[in-house]
């Protein structure tokens, strides 16, 4: 193979610059310098020259956007940062509550009547939250919102959108750089991609949003290039570094992302009062229709980074920030039933269902009504024409009824005294606005039990959907979670239209939900309020089902993040004889009731405080991130590059020149299992 010249070298590095210079004028600008041809010459080019001299071929070329394998599956990762959530204010009279709330927490600004603050108003574009984390200037990891504390890895989903550099532009790059942002399809590409689907027989997207998010979990890179996502960033992070030393505003660091490459919303204002705010709120309630991509709202922030410290966060949103949503798109209907549903916890929801009616892009058939309070309030019956919206243009829900519209001879509708399900007498506890079914027995709570239980988030049974959950339940196959770790093959083929083969695939799904971790698990118990991010933060106060059982309300009050109505609802339900009983058969079956050594591992003391470490290659068996939180929980620090610094290099296979260099420079290699010894002397 011959060898590439300096001249070669340099011709390459030349293109890579021009056409990366191009591609930020075009895509984060908007501004093209050169005509198509000329780019696409360029282009060709360097494809040329990296086919010829494949030992010149960097992951940040351009031409590297699309990968030629696609994924097996996506992996989930804990991200660095949470990705928090915003508060909603729905009209200008709410904002201006979060604005006096907001003040409360910051007393020397408004008692000194400084008056100095400003807020950062940016448009909410309606996609798909992304993370993204650079290693000296180069993009590495690509993450979905997820739950805001986990997410998928789609990295090289996140490479074929244009509008994300693959190299920050910048000579100077910090260690680690995290960018928040929004991947979203424009509204043009929305349409061509459902007249393609249609043309091909398959399903509509409903809206962008979801068209969005499908594409982002492609396992094919080719299919999300052809889909042409496109990105605005928002939030940028530099580990290691106090925000002000980074920018003071948010108005500096959204131009500093732009400086370093990536696209901003251009359509961003300074305000300077609250009235400011309403005049931008209100010209864009009917500016946003004429924009090529999905709105639906306005984010406010506080502009100055020192305040947004002062003022922090709620358990789960920054006090600083807040959504302006605009009012949801609303529509006639009439009800042609009322009925009642049963949930999980015993909850009985009355559910208006209408004739279909198009909301937000979305055929709108059911929509809640809550409970008896609502009702009445609303004083709905079978028959009344009624305007129904979507709450946060997601969840359907009634607003009003036209009573001028309704038909003679209705009667109004009275919540049931006795479960629909099981039919044994419902209860309205004191204070509650909640109706509920007490009957543990009563086969819709079993049910409900069951399909959480399997659901993605907790146990994550493969193949046992709603339909398998009430088929168990019908048969008397399955009286509580525990009763799913007896099913054996032959229980499961006494079922209707269960093959050999299925039936096998989910003896072994079972099989496989044992070895999910404890968080999982007591996610999977269905306790009131306990939802997946409060199950993770309770596991690592508690990393065993003993001492969460053991422990006072007070004592789980105190886990930061912990309030005292989830603290009560997990106390009390450890406290039921019947799910001590339920605990005492998951453990004779083999589930996790007790954290990982792993995690256990990273409360002890600072036994690697002052050290330095650099990750290379693959580990046996942690993530990468998870050997960075492991040391990093220990008092040590995760760099991205070997130097005279570095203390320790942790080696896995395949690792690259970090090994070298550290080789050259004398340091000391680990392994995984050296590190872990290190973790637990």
């Amino acid at each position: 193979m011959t060898q590439a010249t300096p001249e070669v070298k340099q011709r390459v590095q030349e293109l890579r610059q021009l056409v990366q210079k191009a591609s930020y004028a075009y895509y984060v600008l908007d501004n093209p310098i050169m005509e198509d041809a000329i780019y696409d010459k360029l282009y060709r080019e360097l494809q040329d020259l990296e086919t010829q001299y494949p030992e010149l071929i960097t992951p940040e070329s351009p031409t590297q956007r699309v990968g030629e394998k696609p994924a097996s599956q996506f992996s989930s990762v804990r991200h660095n940062i949470p990705l928090y959530s915003l508060e909603n204010a729905f009209n200008i009279e709410e904002f201006t509550k979060w604005q006096e709330r907001w003040k409360r927490y910051a007393p020397s600004l408004v008692k000194e009547g400084q008056g100095g603050f400003e807020y950062v108003c940016e448009l909410k574009i309606d996609g798909n939250a992304l993370a993204l984390t650079y290693e000296n200037g180069v993009l590495v990891r690509g993450v979905t919102r997820g739950d805001g504390v986990t997410g998928e890895e789609i990295t090289q989903n996140v490479r074929t959108i244009r509008s994300i550099p693959l190299r920050l532009n910048t000579q100077t790059p910090p260690p680690v750089v995290e960018v928040r942002g929004e991947a979203f399809l424009p509204i043009n590409v929305f349409e061509q991609i459902n007249q393609e689907r249609e043309q091909a027989g398959e399903q509509l997207f409903a809206n962008p949003r979801n068209a969005a998010a499908g594409t982002l979990r492609q396992l094919d890179p080719k299919i999300v290039d052809r889909r042409r996502l496109d990105f605005f960033a928002y939030t940028l992070y530099i580990p290691g570094k106090e925000d002000v030393e980074v920018a003071r505003t948010q108005w500096d660091a959204l131009e500093l992302m732009q400086n370093l490459g990536f696209r901003v919303n251009p359509n961003r204002k300074i305000c300077a009062s609250l009235e400011d705010v309403r005049d931008y709120y209100n010209s864009w309630d009917t500016q946003r229709r004429n924009l090529p991509y999905m709105t639906d709202g306005v984010v406010v922030k506080l502009n100055s980074f020192a305040l947004q410290e002062q003022l922090g966060f709620t358990q789960k949103f920054p006090r600083w920030a807040i959504a302006l949503k605009y009012p949801a798109e609303e529509a006639p209907t009439v009800v042609k039933n009322i009925s009642v549903n049963v949930g999980r916890t015993g909850a009985l929801t009355p559910l208006a269902e209408m004739q279909p009616v198009q909301l937000a892009g979305t055929t709108v058939q059911r929509a809640t009504l809550h409970n008896s309070d609502r009702i009445a309030e609303l004083d709905i019956r079978i028959g009344d024409t009624v305007i129904v919206r979507k709450a946060g243009e997601i969840i359907p829900e009634v607003v009003r009824v036209l009573p001028e519209l309704r038909p003679e001879g209705t009667q109004p509708f009275q919540m049931p005294t006795h479960c629909p399900v099981c039919h044994q007498p419902v209860v309205r506890p004191t204070g509650e606005a909640v109706t509920r079914c007490i009957n543990t027995s009563c086969p819709a709570i079993l049910k409900g039990a069951l399909t959480h239980w399997v659901s993605r988030d907790a146990l994550d049974i493969n193949g046992m959907g709603e339909k398998l959950v009430q088929q168990l339940v019908d048969s008397h196959l399955v009286h509580s979670v525990a009763d799913l770790y007896d099913l054996t093959l032959e229980s499961l083929l006494s079922l209707e239209r269960m093959g050999k083969k299925l039936a096998q695939k989910l003896v072994n799904a079972i099989a496989h939900s044992k070895t999910q971790p404890w968080s999982r698990v007591l996610y999977g118990l269905g306790i009131r309020h306990v939802g997946s991010v409060n199950a993770q933060t309770l596991t690592q106060q508690f990393p065993t089902v003993e001492q969460i059982a053991g422990a006072s309300a007070a004592q789980i009050e105190g886990v930061y993040g912990i309030g005292p109505e989830i603290a009560q609802s997990v106390y009390s339900w450890f406290h039921v004889p019947a799910n001590q009983a339920l605990i005492d058969r998951l453990r004779k079956a083999g589930l996790q009731l007790a954290t990982q050594n792993l995690i256990i591992i990273q409360s002890k003391s600072q036994v690697l405080s002052g050290k330095t470490f650099v990750i290379t290659g693959t580990l046996p068996t942690l993530k990468r991130d998870e050997a960075k939180g492991l040391i990093e929980k220990a008092g040590g620090k995760v760099t991205g590059s070997v130097s005279a610094k570095t203390d320790y290099l942790l080696v896995g296979e395949e690792a690259g020149s970090k090994l070298e260099k550290a080789q050259a420079l004398g340091i000391p290699q680990l392994s995984e299992a050296q590190l872990l010894e290190m973790l637990e002397d």
